[in-house]
């Protein structure tokens, strides 16, 4: 049996995270693809490739993740979030391919007061958050065996762009920033869902889709957040409270995205950093990078 795991997505933030962790990895072959390689809204495209390299897991790191712009772009947002989705769904089922899904907390409609379970009534409130559910109920329906949804939230990396590298920016530039204090969750460093996955995947036997909760452990604002990351880097920038309503957005975001993590851990025996040690890993690693 082939350990061919394809990635979609693999130059966004957790693609490029499963892309350097899987170099130290000789049990699976990985095939890492973004838009150039194979265009996932392509059915046909989809089938040949995994047909070609004899794929039997797929993992879909690749979205449309513009959350103001998918309000004015909706066509494309839903079919990239949606609709190849539902592509790679009927082809895992019709091959016997393993499939695990990135999702997200936008699912929710935010007014919860109480960590989000997997059981929660959805309700999205943004376009972006509305193609995202439509795909999971899709990706439900059709039911391939060996496949699982994972909702995360406020992913960050040292790869692509993120909320993180807007704030070293900013925070270097700048003698103070407002940032939002209302809206509560906890942010993901990609990293430690990209190894989550990895651990995942030799686990992946279950006959109904099931769907876990991915962030990192604690809670925070937008924020306390920012807060975090001057405090760490030692910039002096000087960080204003503001409310939501202080600064519009097109699309509305969740005001509380906390997830519930239990399911997860214990299905697969996990253990998931606490948000502060993972963000202070992630600002070396990107020192690294730049250094």
């Amino acid at each position: 049996m082939p350990n061919n795991i394809l990635i979609t997505g693999a130059n966004g933030q957790l693609g490029s995270e499963i892309k350097q962790l899987s170099k130290s990895d000789s049990e699976y072959s990985f095939f890492m693809t973004d838009k150039e390689e194979l265009d996932i809204t392509n059915k046909q495209a989809i089938e040949q490739y995994c047909e070609q390299n004899k794929i039997n897991i797929i993992v879909n790191c690749a979205a449309y993740t513009a959350v103001d712009k998918a309000e004015t772009e909706q066509q494309l947002a839903d079919q990239i979030n949606h609709q190849a989705v539902k592509h790679l769904a009927e082809i895992a089922k019709q091959k016997q391919i393993a499939l695990i899904h990135i999702s997200t907390d936008y699912v929710f409609n935010g007014q919860n007061y109480q960590p989000y379970k997997e059981t929660d009534k959805t309700d999205p409130q943004s376009v972006y958050g509305k193609t995202k559910l439509k795909a999971e109920q899709a990706l439900l329906k059709i039911n391939p065996e060996n496949s699982i949804i994972i909702r995360t939230s406020w992913v960050y990396s040292s790869y692509g762009n993120n909320f993180v590298k807007t704030m070293l920016r900013l925070g270097n530039d700048r003698d103070e920033l407002g940032v939002i204090f209302d809206q509560i969750g906890t942010p993901t460093y990609a990293k430690n869902l990209a190894q989550a996955i990895l651990n995942i995947i030799p686990q992946l036997k279950n006959q109904q889709v099931e769907i876990y909760h991915y962030s990192n452990e604690g809670a925070c604002s937008w924020y306390d957040f920012a807060k975090a990351i001057f405090e760490n880097e030692n910039i002096s920038c000087k960080v204003n409270p503001i409310e939501t309503k202080q600064y519009p957005t097109p699309a509305t975001r969740p005001h509380y995205s906390l997830l519930n993590k239990g399911k997860i851990k214990q299905a697969y025996g996990i253990t998931i950093p606490y948000w502060k040690d993972s963000l202070s890993e992630c600002l070396k690693q990107i020192k690294e990078i730049k250094g």
